[in-house]
């Protein structure tokens, strides 16, 4: 029951394995791409208790030998003294060039240890092995690592490809039920963003399944996020086109999750689902949608039982304009314009920095409005 989708960047060109039992079978996956038979694992302290192992004895099956760092879980971790620390540890363990650096865990850790692999001996390679739904389809696939700033998500990072990504589905399976719905909103993004057959195959029953632990369908919705992923990612892979599509909900989500301090106020995943909501009702504001394509995409989120509007954020936001200076700050900012990731459908969305600063304003008020009414 496993699949396969290529990345095709040419000499830099890896694959993404899907399916389960994967981490078990890491070693047949890994060894063939080692110069010598060990490893550096890069993980956290939950993802640890319940995988380590699992990967540890995968590996030594195939007589791989591996070190590894826990370190605390949480998006808190992904800063410069964590970096630090890892990269340091990577040091310490004699990683070179030609080795292995293996990033076991979810989208923290994966960038984060990525990021590492980047700077450490100016660039090692290393494997993806996302245990997380948001890892699994989208920050595991396509090279972007990074750490954050107080300014900003993700605003100090380089594009380090991997040479492998290794999602298990069974490890879908000991998350939390709002992780897996945070993840699930990446899912979503893909359908809204550029196949509306795919939304409305998660609208009509993918999605309830998903939830639910089908395990055929968790493998077709991340084979087809990964295919949709690999395919914007071979056209542009550094950011300077296309691929900003991948960023619909994100300018909105960035600045909500700067505005409750990255912490379990609001997840990720609950940021991009939040996010795309605001991005279609300022689509439908500007015309470019009809009025009823905000209310359907929301439907769906409120059926999933997903975060939808910002009502669903507790706790103190600031106001429009405090979110729109915290959009500013975002790294897709061109000559201080924010990229907005906009849709003419769902399926049709398209960059664009041409937004009336009272569209947003307005989009915003109307938005924090059902947190005071309600």
């Amino acid at each position: 029951m496993r699949e396969t989708v290529d990345v095709a960047l040419g000499a830099r060109a890896y694959s993404i394995e899907i399916g389960p039992g994967l981490i078990a079978r890491g070693g047949e996956f890994i060894a063939p791409l080692l110069p010598r038979p060990r490893v550096a694992v890069v993980t956290d302290e939950t993802v640890a208790a319940r995988w380590l192992e699992p990967l540890r004895e995968g590996l030594a099956a195939s007589g791989v030998a591996m070190e590894a760092l826990a370190l605390p879980p949480g998006e808190a971790t992904k800063n410069w003294s964590d970096l630090g620390r890892t990269v340091e540890w990577l040091l310490a363990q004699k990683v070179e060039r030609a080795d292995l650096v293996v990033a076991l865990g979810g989208g923290v850790i994966g960038d984060l240890a990525g990021f590492a692999a980047a700077i450490l001996r100016r660039g090692v390679g290393f494997v993806q092995v996302p245990t997380t739904l948001l890892a699994q389809v989208d920050s595991a696939v396509g090279g972007k690592t990074g750490v954050n700033s107080p300014h900003g998500k993700n605003l100090i990072g380089a594009f380090h490809q991997p040479r492998l990504v290794l999602a298990d589905t069974d490890a879908l399976e000991t998350l939390p039920a709002r992780e897996l719905l945070s993840g699930y909103a990446e899912v979503v993004k893909y359908g809204l963003l550029g196949d509306a057959a795919f939304f409305e195959w998660l609208e009509g029953q993918g999605g309830a399944a998903l939830a639910s632990g089908d395990v055929a369908a968790r493998i077709r919705a991340v084979r087809r996020s990964c295919e949709m992923k690999a395919e914007i990612v071979a056209r542009d892979e550094t950011e300077t086109g296309d691929r900003a599509l991948l960023n619909l909900g994100h300018t909105f989500g960035h600045a909500l999750e700067a505005a409750t301090g990255y912490s379990s106020r609001l997840l990720h995943g609950e940021g991009v689902s939040i996010g795309c909501q605001l991005a279609f009702e300022l689509s439908a504001r500007l015309g470019l949608c009809s009025q009823e394509t905000p209310g359907r995409v929301a439907a769906h989120f409120e059926a999933m039982g997903m975060r939808a509007s910002l009502a669903d954020i507790p706790g103190e936001l600031p106001d429009s304009a405090g979110l729109i200076a915290l959009m500013a700050q975002d790294k897709k900012v061109k000559a201080g314009v924010p990229t907005f990731i906009l849709a003419r459908g769902i399926g049709e969305a398209f960059v664009t920095r041409d937004v009336p600063v009272e569209a947003l304003s307005d989009t915003l008020d109307a938005a924090l409005a059902t947190r005071r009414s309600g």
